[in-house]
């Protein structure tokens, strides 16, 4: 047996798309630690709403709030299409859908004084958490967060599910490579009916990391009396084992990003028919909490 035969090397697209979850994995603590930021500056800030301090973090977040609205207006406007790269803005429109809660909260204490400040809020915060559900599922349906949208079969394509390829890298473990297809086969068979559909949906990601684990168990295990046997050092052990536990991961997530994604893009449009009117309640209670302030 070969070395070439027993290293299952990881493919390049998977790896790419491992990157691209491990930073979506960061960016719901990043949201967290800014957040917590804000109510440490809130609580031990030396100001008020009404203060000049207390205004300015208010004006700035408007204006930021005022931003988020220049990606949609450049998606749409055929004299913006030409300022600059698509991801340039959507990269500010993130930025600023992001920092415009947090000046405001920051502005107002985490405390609701009057009626049109609470409706404001609640309407800005209902936008942020819709636009973090959102970001959630655009990665899973775009190549990247700035990426164009893929289709299934692009998907597919950078997957690159092969079971030739999956019984020639773990040829020496069977169990591993039949406990890998026997997944890919349940993840993509198609559902009876729409429970079970939503319930597969819903459950994939469990059943996923029950198999990552015990596949990776069963080919350290193989893989080591091999090793053994022809008598590789530590070094070559460890690279293969690394190079083997990351052919495991990129298989099962990929079967699972393949499984997902006709779910995912129905999700992405309910979410946008959802997201864009909390949009406009959020711009309306905003300018009528302003006119409040300003007339009273």
């Amino acid at each position: 047996m070969h070395a070439s035969t027993t290293y299952p090397y990881p493919r390049a697209a998977a790896g790419a798309a491992r990157r691209a979850s491990t930073g979506a994995r960061y960016f719901l603590p990043a949201v967290a630690a800014l957040v917590g930021a804000a109510w440490l500056a809130s609580r031990y800030g030396d100001y008020t709403p009404g203060s000049d301090l207390g205004y300015f973090l208010g004006l700035a977040g408007g204006i930021a709030l005022l931003l988020v609205f220049l990606y949609p207006l450049r998606k749409r406007l055929r004299f913006m299409q030409a300022w600059g790269a698509s991801k340039a803005w959507f990269a500010l429109h993130m930025a600023c859908g992001i920092a415009a809660p947090l000046l405001i909260l920051v502005h107002s204490k985490f405390q609701v004084g009057s009626l049109n400040a609470g409706v404001a809020l609640t309407c800005m915060l209902l936008v942020a958490a819709s636009g973090i559900v959102g970001r959630f599922i655009y990665v899973r349906i775009h190549h990247g967060l700035y990426g164009t949208r893929m289709t299934l079969a692009q998907l597919q394509a950078e997957v690159g599910l092969n079971a030739g390829e999956l019984q020639s890298k773990l040829s020496f473990a069977p169990e591993v490579a039949r406990r890998l297809a026997a997944f890919e086969a349940a993840a993509l068979a198609r559902p009876g009916n729409v429970l079970q559909g939503a319930w597969r949906f819903v459950t994939l990601g469990w059943r996923a990391r029950w198999v990552r684990r015990r596949c990776i168990r069963e080919f350290a295990r193989v893989y080591r009396m091999h090793a053994r046997a022809f008598g590789w050092d530590a070094a070559r052990q460890r690279r293969h084992l690394a190079g083997g536990r990351a052919f495991i991961v990129d298989f099962v997530n990929g079967a699972q990003r393949v499984a997902q994604f006709s779910r995912y893009e129905r999700l992405f449009s309910l979410w946008h028919v959802l997201h864009v009117p909390f949009v406009w309640m959020m711009l309306l209670s905003a300018i009528a909490h302003v006119v409040a302030v300003h007339a009273y």
